[in-house]
């Protein structure tokens, strides 16, 4: 194919070869994707019907879900019906909105987890402040934040990357659209780079945000071990160290995937990343982030028995 105008359609990777690896994928997906939508469908459903759970951190813990769902919802549920109808294609529109919600969902998830995490500082180490500095008009001012810079992000992230010229073909080594494997496709090197700065450049944003991140759960570390109760410092630690731990497992592949150099690019590796920072996440996330956490077992236990 010469240039982009004339590609209708992408051909995405295929998990494998024989139909009965594609269904045996398609299976794995399907119990991922439906143990992703119940844990975030419970933990919405609970946080919204329960008044004991309106404050800011369970506030923040909802957005967080709805945006689990969006997430893994844009990437996949085309690689189930891919693999079940084995086909191959999705559509130019359908792989440009791919791209755009996921960059949208990833950004605003992850600009979320930083105030997660001044929050979970501020409640810890400056209690007394937690009502001033965390207010309800200060909450929805960093959330909307948050979705106005996912939004920018995306916005400018897909325009630019669906404006190349594209003339190596439609082939993407990946289950879904993945703006590295798009970029493999273009013949212009100045389109080409100005791509790679803005990925180079929103990567170091993400990055200062989990450097902040680390600080603050520094900074509570610090606090918690001074905790004269080891069953207290038991149980802040059981939960800030996994949540730090996913954080971690996101940044690093996301930002390997996206910034690695061609030379040690493979479809194994490539793959393998994807599924890390792209399926894992929202699939844990409930159960890291939600479901260790007392009050809202409690007010999911009290959901489902009523």
């Amino acid at each position: 194919m010469s240039n982009s105008s004339s590609i209708t359609q992408f051909v995405l990777l295929a998990f494998a070869d024989t139909q009965e690896l594609q269904l045996l994928h398609f299976w794995l997906f399907l119990g991922i994707y439906l143990a992703a939508l119940l844990g975030n469908g419970l933990i919405i459903t609970a946080i919204a019907c329960d008044h004991r759970l309106h404050t800011p951190m369970y506030f923040f813990f909802l957005k967080l879900s709805v945006l689990d769902l969006g997430s893994i919802s844009a990437t996949v549920p085309k690689s189930m019906a891919n693999s079940l109808w084995d086909t191959r294609t999705i559509s130019y529109a359908g792989c440009a909105t791919q791209v755009f919600f996921f960059i949208f969902c990833a950004t605003v998830e992850f600009s979320l987890l930083t105030v997660m995490s001044y929050d979970r500082y501020v409640a810890i180490c400056k209690p007394l402040h937690y009502g001033t500095l965390l207010g309800s008009r200060a909450c929805v001012h960093m959330a909307a934040a948050a979705w106005g810079t996912g939004f920018l992000n995306a916005l400018l992230h897909t325009a630019d990357t669906f404006s190349l010229p594209l003339c190596q073909g439609n082939v993407l080594d990946q289950f879904f659209c993945e703006v590295p494997q798009i970029l493999k496709l273009s013949c212009s090197d100045s389109d080409y780079f100005r791509e790679v700065g803005l990925l180079v450049v929103s990567c170091c944003l993400v990055f200062i945000c989990f450097v902040f991140i680390v600080v603050s759960y520094v900074q509570i570390f610090s606090v918690v071990l001074r905790i004269p109760s080891e069953q207290g410092r038991q149980k802040a630690f059981s939960t800030c160290l996994p949540h730090l731990a996913v954080v971690s497992l996101f940044v690093t592949t996301a930002i390997f995937a996206y910034l690695k150099p061609p030379s040690i690019s493979s479809p194994i590796l490539d793959l393998v990343m994807a599924v890390l920072y792209s399926v894992v996440p929202p699939s844990v996330n409930p159960l890291i982030y939600s479901m260790r956490n007392k009050d809202v077992k409690d007010a999911v236990w009290k959901l489902m028995t009523r």
